[in-house]
């Protein structure tokens, strides 16, 4: 049997789908216990301290491979990469469940979100709590919720890789 060695393509590929995953998992355990609308900070700290784990556990796995040097392009392109594949992972999900698994799910949040304001800014005129949902509706829908969850995706991806890239950074020249 022929040894096979991971490329920083595999790598990626590997890492976001695993990234992509655990996000899923999350997403659906917080469904299940009935918080998807107003979820718990604890999830999003859980699910960012997951997301600096596998990229920076992929950037190293990089380096590994390049006999312990990288540069901070290699880091920047093996974070990003993950968290691409992750963000379409994640998207794809998503859709699936507003379309399928809860088709109400843009129409909730919304009235979620109105009484929210409600309850937090009760001195507001109806005419600027009906400006803040016309607002929320353009930006709720399948297409913006996809552009916003990949640009977030890549945005925290670029900040790790580039903190892990900067940490790890080791080139020829430097030995």
């Amino acid at each position: 049997m022929e040894n096979q060695t991971s490329t920083p393509k595999q790598i990626m590929l590997n890492y976001g789908l695993i990234l992509g995953f655990i996000s899923i998992l999350i997403a659906v355990a917080n469904f299940a216990i009935g918080n998807v609308y107003d979820p718990h900070w604890i999830i999003s700290v859980f699910g960012i301290l997951i997301t600096i784990a596998l990229i920076v556990y992929g950037i190293m796995q990089v380096k590994q491979l390049n006999g312990g040097f990288l540069s901070l392009g290699e880091a920047l392109k093996t974070g990003l990469g993950i968290a691409l594949i992750s963000g379409i992972v994640y998207v794809i999900y998503l859709f699936i469940f507003t379309s399928f698994i809860e088709p109400d799910f843009y129409t909730n949040m919304i009235s979620f979100q109105e009484q929210k304001i409600l309850d937090t800014n009760p001195n507001l005129s109806d005419e600027q709590i009906e400006m803040s949902v016309t607002m929320m509706k353009k930006f709720m829908g399948p297409g913006m919720t996809a552009a916003f969850t990949i640009a977030g995706s890549l945005f925290i991806g670029f900040i790790i890789s580039l903190i892990a890239g900067l940490i790890m950074k080791k080139t020829q020249e430097e030995d």
